[in-house]
């Protein structure tokens, strides 16, 4: 009989599985669960221990300069110079200036030297109880200056495109205000201006702090409570949340690798010089004087509305550590007829040091400051 004359009733017999199928399907026994669980703890255990060891700030470069507070460096052109004003980038004094070239595929730095950019950036030393005492003053008008005036030197140009990050972007922004005839662009990410809207816990735990009596007792402040401070931010995903994921994708060399250079930068938190400190907290955070064009450095008001240059902000949308509505108002307050606010939809590290920060913010701020660097 053919397949055509099969009656509707009759049936193909069903072949049962063959040995290799059954073990494909087979699930794993709880034994072998726990097992597999054991193994991944064990290599996440072993693989943290190595945190401090991987590498991270590879971008080529050289020291152009080096005291006791800083070195200033220079990054090594990736590309035919396509800009002649060369961008500073000032790093905040919290942290390690690292994260902004975390790595290859997530450097903010190695992404402006692609896009044709001279490219210099300050990297801040630790402070010792000998710098107790050095206040923004001295970071501004000394250290600051000091690597302003090195650049020109080097790239022989009279002004420069400023560029700070966070605590990093508010001095760029005090700078500017009293050195604005070095400055050709300013331009600053997640800055902070107006700190009555700061809404974060952050900005909470600073306007209710003991500040003087604080930094009368400790002096510089040690990197254990800044730690702690950011710990307690997200607690749950700071904490067993960030652990449990590493777990679950111990196998991705990929995923490691990533975890691994931001959690060695979370952990390498330098103290904070005492008197800065206290400034930071008292006349910026609780007097929100910085905004109110009421803030003094050697005796001369920082009065933003000086401000004429060009101006960029770049702000995060999810930025738990500076509210967004706190860095916005700087563009209120200046004087600049050419500003621009951009707002990206990422958090306060994602901004910087993210493959979305490659793909969405980097050529936007590139184009903005070389339109502006010839």
């Amino acid at each position: 009989m053919t397949k055509q004359e099969q009656r509707p009733d009759q049936k193909h017999e069903v072949q049962p599985p063959n040995d290799q199928a059954k073990e494909a399907k087979k699930e794993p026994t709880v034994a072998e669960e726990v097992k597999e669980a054991y193994r991944k703890l064990e290599k996440a255990k072993n693989i943290l221990h190595t945190a401090g060891d991987i590498e991270v700030g590879q971008t080529p470069h050289e020291v152009l300069a080096e005291t006791r507070a800083y070195r200033l460096l220079h990054y090594q052109q990736m590309v035919s110079k396509t800009a002649k004003t060369p961008i500073l980038v000032v790093y905040a004094l919290i942290n390690r200036s690292y994260v902004l070239d975390l790595q290859s595929d997530k450097s903010w730095v190695r992404s402006l030297l692609s896009q044709g950019f001279d490219v210099y950036m300050i990297d801040w030393k630790t402070p010792t109880a000998a710098d107790k005492y050095v206040t923004f003053d001295d970071y501004v008008n000394c250290y600051i200056d000091d690597c302003v005036n090195t650049v020109l030197k080097k790239a022989k140009v009279d002004k420069l495109t400023l560029h700070g990050y966070c605590m990093g972007a508010t001095m760029s922004t005090m700078y500017t205000t009293l050195h604005q005839e070095k400055v050709r662009n300013l331009a600053v990410i997640a800055p902070v201006v107006d700190t009555e809207k700061d809404t974060t816990v952050i900005g909470n735990l600073a306007k209710n702090m003991d500040v003087d009596k604080m930094v009368s007792v400790i002096g510089n402040l040690p990197s254990e409570q800044l730690y702690a401070c950011y710990s307690a931010l997200k607690p749950f995903k700071q904490g067993v949340n960030k652990y449990f994921n590493l777990v679950q994708n111990i196998d991705n060399e990929q995923f490691v690798g990533n975890f691994l250079r931001i959690e060695k930068w979370l952990y390498d938190t330098p103290p904070i010089a005492g008197e800065t400190f206290r400034q930071w907290i008292s006349d910026i955070y609780q007097k929100n004087l910085f905004v109110k064009n009421e803030l003094k450095l050697r005796g001369e008001l920082i009065d933003l509305s000086k401000i004429k240059v060009p101006l960029l902000n770049i702000i995060a949308d999810e930025d738990h550590l500076v509210s967004p509505q706190c860095s916005a108002p700087l563009n209120d307050v200046v004087s600049s007829t050419d500003k621009r606010l951009m707002r990206f939809h990422t958090g306060h590290v994602g901004l910087i040091a993210s493959l979305y920060s490659q793909n969405n913010v980097l050529p936007k701020v590139g184009q903005w400051i070389k339109a502006r660097s010839q």
